[in-house]
């Protein structure tokens, strides 16, 4: 990938790129509350279900099919995308990140992008049209999502189990060969491979609503 191109993808996804995305738990909040996730091991387990079982399994393939649509298409693909979130706070969560990363974007959308699609824009959708504009490459602009996605996790973790620093890194570091995988296996995936079989991480995104002690928005 050119240096350009790079040098955007770093920032979009960086945790400092203003989406929010410190504030949303993907409902680990609940599940560590439940007992579910509370050692290092359990949240790679988990994490690793929702890389290749779950939403970032879907997102990818969202994201894939955003960076190759054409403007028409986008509108039915974000509706789509949005309409695959399983309950209000996951649909929330993707809709809130995509309204921040689009307004974020803002200093790279114009010129080659002054005009995003007139509907709300689920989180993987809006990073797709933008990488496609700014001719930032779809696999690297994949693999930058899921990691991303896999460390904010790590990241919330950290601060719910509470897990320390070591532990959250060899967390990333034990899921590496699965953010790969899922990023090569979502590369020829059509839009009917998205959705997931990851039931607990989907109860938990509904009962986290009415959890009564929270943390994060999700």
């Amino acid at each position: 990938m050119m240096a350009p191109a790079l040098l955007r993808l770093l920032t979009w996804l960086s945790p400092a790129f203003p989406t929010g995305g410190f504030a949303y738990s993907h409902a680990l909040e609940w599940s560590v509350a439940a007992g579910d996730v509370t050692t290092e091991a359990e949240l790679i387990g988990w994490i690793a279900d929702i890389l290749a079982h779950g939403a970032l399994w879907s997102d990818a393939i969202v994201l894939r099919h955003a960076h190759r649509a054409g403007a028409e298409e986008l509108v039915t693909l974000a509706a789509l995308a949005a309409a695959m979130a399983p309950s209000l706070e996951r649909r929330l969560e993707t809709l809130a990140q995509g309204a921040a990363f689009r307004e974020a974007a803002k200093p790279w959308s114009a010129p080659k992008l002054e005009n995003w699609p007139d509907a709300p824009l689920p989180y993987p959708v809006a990073i797709g049209i933008l990488a496609a504009a700014q001719e930032v490459d779809e696999d690297e602009a994949v693999l930058a999502f899921l990691h991303a996605g896999a460390a904010n996790l790590i990241s919330a973790a950290i601060r719910l189990v509470p897990l320390g620093q070591s532990a959250g890194l060899r967390a990333q570091a034990a899921l590496e060969k699965l953010i790969l995988a899922t990023a090569g296996l979502t590369k020829h995936a059509e839009l009917e491979d998205a959705g997931g079989f990851c039931l607990r991480a989907d109860i938990a995104s509904m009962r986290h609503e009415t959890q009564y002690t929270r943390l994060f928005r999700t």
